[in-house]
């Protein structure tokens, strides 16, 4: 049978010293760590609050862009919506007849109109062609010295000018 040696401490008071010690330097880490836990938990639930200082590298300053709502009025303002101000008879107000307009007629198979100001070219393609039955081609307009627009509308191949001149009763 063997026997076992356990060695002992060489003084009582090592021995004695030694355990608390150790016992308070846990306690002290346990505390610590306790109230980092505290803190943390702290931070976690009423957030943590950084007030960062807005760098500006511009000196002018614009008001930030905000929410902009459509108008939704209680009311009308107009008792009634206003109709169109341009429609195929009030865009052609008269064929023209000089000399020149029969030559374009005759040669270019172009008819000449006087036609409202506001009038623009698609405007007048569609009044031609719903109002007289023919196919335009292309459109040219111009305004007068005197501040009237005229246009002139050549027809496709097909339809002669002359016949539409006939049945407008230019000629």
């Amino acid at each position: 049978k063997k026997k076992e040696v356990v060695k002992a401490p060489a003084k009582k008071e090592e021995a004695k010293t030694s355990a608390p010690k150790d016992s308070k330097v846990v306690k002290a880490k346990a505390k610590k760590a306790v109230v980092q836990a505290k803190k943390a938990s702290k931070m976690v639930k009423k957030g943590e609050k950084k007030h960062l200082v807005q760098v500006r590298r511009n000196v002018h300053f614009h008001l930030p862009h905000t929410l902009r709502k459509r108008r939704v009025p209680k009311y009308e303002r107009k008792s009634r919506p206003s109709r169109p101000m341009l429609n195929k008879y009030s865009i052609i107000k008269s064929p023209l007849c000089t000399e020149s307009a029969m030559k374009q007629i005759e040669d270019n198979n172009t008819l000449t109109f006087i036609v409202d100001i506001k009038a623009n070219k698609k405007h007048i393609a569609e009044a031609i062609s719903s109002l007289y039955e023919v196919d335009v081609v292309r459109v040219n307009t111009l305004i007068r010295p005197d501040g009237i627009k005229k246009a002139y509308a050549r027809l496709s191949a097909d339809v002669e000018a002359l016949e539409v001149a006939n049945r407008i009763g230019i000629i």
